[in-house]
């Protein structure tokens, strides 16, 4: 049964070393994540799971001690999802979960065991509603860290440039997961958020679906949208 949930933002530039020069823009968004990691921590989980969106190849499960890194984005730093094991992994994580096993690392997770998945961005609502059943039942207490961003189109300087419907959307956004309100997270439209390049909308509806049954409170520790794209931090708990 899931019992906690931390929703967090997954640019690459969360890490101190990717963004280089402008780290200090996002401080407030990692300290609100290291918070939101500690609910998740006070909830003593039998298992972690981390979640995030993913291209084809890097889809699917992910087992604890598999490796990442951000070479793809010119910093040679290398994460693991949690202690090593006697396992050999056959791939790495893939940027969302790379950052999810930063912040993990960087917040020194050893509450639980953790396991990975790679969510692909066109996953139908029902489906990702089907995984997180799926996980919420894996354990008698489940947590999630739920790895995604809002819209990627809040600004002329945005990556999908600016589109109007960006900032409502993401204000819904916000208040769904800030709330834990299961049937508005639920109603995000996919193609809404594809066109909008939002990449945690099936991430988030997997959350939803691993809180069918629950009586969860949300609470938003942190929203804002720099570099014009929109990231959200918040807890279910």
């Amino acid at each position: 049964m899931l019992v906690a949930a931390a929703a967090c933002p997954c640019p690459p530039l969360l890490v101190p070393e990717v963004a280089a020069g402008a780290a200090p823009e996002l401080d407030a968004a990692r300290a609100a994540c290291a918070d939101a990691l500690g609910v998740l921590a006070a909830a003593r989980p039998d298992l972690l799971v981390v979640v995030g969106p993913a291209e084809q190849s890097g889809r699917g499960p992910f087992a604890q001690g598999t490796p990442g890194s951000f070479r793809g984005f010119g910093v040679d730093a290398a994460v693991r999802l949690g202690p090593a094991t006697d396992a050999v992994p056959e791939r790495e994580l893939p940027p969302s979960l790379a950052v999810g096993a930063w912040l993990l690392e960087r917040t020194g997770w050893a509450d639980a065991p953790i396991e990975g998945l790679g969510v692909g961005e066109p996953l139908a609502p029902e489906r990702c509603l089907g995984t997180g059943r799926e996980i919420g039942a894996r354990a008698g207490r489940v947590a999630l860290l739920v790895m995604g961003d809002a819209s990627a189109c809040r600004t002329l300087k945005a990556p999908g440039y600016l589109d109007e419907r960006a900032a409502p959307f993401d204000a819904a956004v916000a208040r769904a997961l800030g709330t834990a309100d299961l049937a508005a997270v639920r109603a995000l439209d996919p193609e809404l958020a594809h066109q909008l390049k939002a990449s945690g909308r099936a991430p988030w509806q997997v959350l939803a679906g691993a809180a069918e049954g629950t009586d969860l409170a949300g609470a938003l520790l942190y929203e804002d949208a720099p570099y014009g794209v929109g990231y959200v931090v918040a807890t279910w708990s």
